[in-house]
């Protein structure tokens, strides 16, 4: 007689990264999603693509910009404010607010491109750009994000708020983290890894031990700690220069901490200062919109979305769903394809989309706000709402 085959779980353990507010790409990101901020205000017709470098004592900006009033715009009084409220403010660090070299380099747009992508009367408007976005969404968190990234941003943005509420003034701005989620056939089981790089004052020590301890007490909220949980602080032994100084930043550059941590794909297209024309960004928007939609009606578990569009052409030209295995019953990926392709219940268009989703007018959030931290998985953003469950429902109810 054969034994009786035991079934044993599959396990993997997944990883993802997040970055601070001070790390240099993430000073940079924030400066030109400020500048586009200060641009829409007043102009919600701006064509924006900012770019930020910032070095040892230095910021500068490029980019194209086409902005009526643009002249009124303080692009340099906009990135000190920036780097004040990250916190760089001491000189001897080699990067401050009221210290650093700024230049820019920003122009106007180019007529070839402005042409295709400007919106008319017949609510038509060309894609800023051929390419490809993706957008993703999970059930196996609260807010339909993969767990690995989730919980690096919030230790992360938790370090953030304690610094700032100066209770810590030892800890700096710059900081990194990394968590390694375990994973039972496709459910989080446990943290096995935990790495922070947190940029310290140089007191003579590198307060590993009080960093580890409030890591410790805030993944505790998770409920996936366990004995066998392995920390890793500082592991270099010491990070003081950091920021700006110690790494060049760049607009762009974290394309992976901004959206799932590696859990899905990604077409290439940085989001952070560009205006919604450009489907890099809003359509990347608007596929996460889609995709938290689809999951949270329950027609699959997980879902990923790729949209690819044309240069000056306002419809896509094709859709890519998958699941992972994960749909419902009835439900196939070519059913998710072919609404999506008929436009019954979200709108590709760009400015469909754009309209949809308040991107010209941002109410209760801004620009800025999403170049930290994650562009997904927050409430605040429009693109979060999980208004269109039930039209979903009653589609695939037919």
């Amino acid at each position: 007689m054969k034994a009786k085959k035991i079934s044993m779980p599959h396990t993997h353990i997944f990883t993802s990264e997040s970055v601070s507010e001070g790390h240099p790409d993430k000073v940079a990101d924030q400066i030109s999603d400020a500048i586009l901020d200060s641009c829409l205000k007043i102009d919600n017709k701006a064509h924006v693509a900012c770019e930020t470098m910032c070095g040892h004592n230095v910021v500068v900006n490029m980019g194209e910009i086409t902005c009526r009033g643009f002249d009124s715009v303080d692009t340099q009084g906009i990135a000190r404010e920036i780097v004040t409220r990250i916190g760089y403010d001491r000189k001897s660090e080699g990067f401050s607010w009221d210290s650093f070299n700024y230049t820019s380099y920003l122009h106007g747009q180019s007529r070839d491109i402005a042409r295709g992508v400007n919106r008319d009367k017949d609510r038509k408007q060309g894609a800023g750009d051929q390419g490809m976005m993706f957008g993703y969404a999970t059930n196996e968190t609260e807010s339909f994000m993969p767990a690995p990234i989730v919980y690096s941003h919030e230790l992360l943005k938790y370090f953030a708020d304690i610094r700032k509420s100066g209770d810590y003034p030892w800890l700096r701005p710059d900081s990194k983290c990394q968590i390694s989620v375990v994973y039972e056939n496709g459910v989080p089981k446990r943290i096995d890894t935990v790495v922070v790089s947190h940029q310290t004052t140089n007191r003579g020590v590198t307060m590993t031990d009080e960093i580890k301890r409030l890591a410790k007490e805030q993944l505790s909220k998770t409920g996936l700690l366990d004995k066998k949980t392995k920390f890793l602080i500082n592991p270099t032994g010491k990070f003081v220069i950091g920021g700006p100084s110690g790494d060049s930043g760049l607009t762009g550059r974290k394309i992976i901490v901004d959206t799932y941590g590696g859990m899905a794909s990604h077409g290439g297209g940085a989001f952070s200062g560009k205006d919604p024309s450009k489907v890099d960004r809003s359509a990347a928007y608007y596929t996460r919109y889609a995709a938290k939609n689809i999951v949270a009606a329950g027609l699959a578990s997980r879902c990923q979305i790729q949209v690819a569009y044309a240069i000056g052409v306002d419809k896509p030209v094709s859709f890519c769903i998958k699941t992972f295995g994960t749909n419902a019953p009835g439900i196939e990926n070519a059913d998710i394809e072919d609404m999506l392709y008929k436009a019954k219940v979200f709108d590709f268009r760009p400015y469909a989309l754009i309209e949809d989703l308040g991107l010209l007018c941002p109410n209760g959030w801004c620009y800025a706000d999403t170049a930290a931290y994650g562009h997904f998985g927050r409430d605040i953003f429009p693109w979060e709402r999980l208004d269109k469950v039930e039209k979903l429902k009653k589609y695939f109810a037919r």
